[in-house]
């Protein structure tokens, strides 16, 4: 498996050396190590995950079948992403960004339980409550506060 893993690298490499794409090393003394960077990327993902499924919520004020992958596939990417940051990280996990990273999961995986709840309770394209409709919206809003100031944090670093 690990030669596979190595071939594939190699010949991925030289498919973007063809396409004169380099990339610098990335050594000991660099900010970020591989466990957060990945965690970087996959939390970028699951923020177009969560994008998708909350305005097409927030949009047709029903919970349908794209609303519930996307939302879904939001939370479980968000997870692994806060797992990934937290092994990577050098810094303690009890940070201002930790709190506010950990509470915007916590509101986002309350959001992604509710939408369920009612859509396993109401049926296929279930209507959405006024205070779920809400309540989607502010859990969003936060999540999305909490990945900028994680972006800043790097950025102005």
């Amino acid at each position: 498996m690990l030669i596979i893993l190595k071939e594939y690298r190699e010949s991925w490499f030289w498919f973007l050396s063809k396409l004169k794409i380099t990339f610098a090393p990335i050594t000991k003394n660099e900010d970020m190590n591989t466990l957060l960077v990945l965690g970087s990327v996959i939390v970028t993902a699951a923020l177009i995950s969560y994008s998708i499924g909350i305005i097409t919520e927030q949009v047709k004020k029903v919970i349908n079948s794209t609303t519930l992958i996307f939302v879904s596939i939001g939370i479980l990417l968000d997870i692994t992403a806060t797992i990934f940051m937290i092994l990577g990280s050098p810094n303690s996990p009890f940070t201002f960004h930790g709190f506010l990273g950990y509470s915007a999961l916590a509101v986002m995986l309350a959001d992604v339980i509710f939408i369920w709840r009612t859509r396993l309770r109401d049926g296929k394209n279930a209507k959405v409550k006024p205070g779920l409709h809400l309540f989607s919206r502010y859990a969003y809003l936060w999540w999305v506060i909490a990945y900028i100031t994680g972006a800043l944090i790097v950025v102005l670093k």
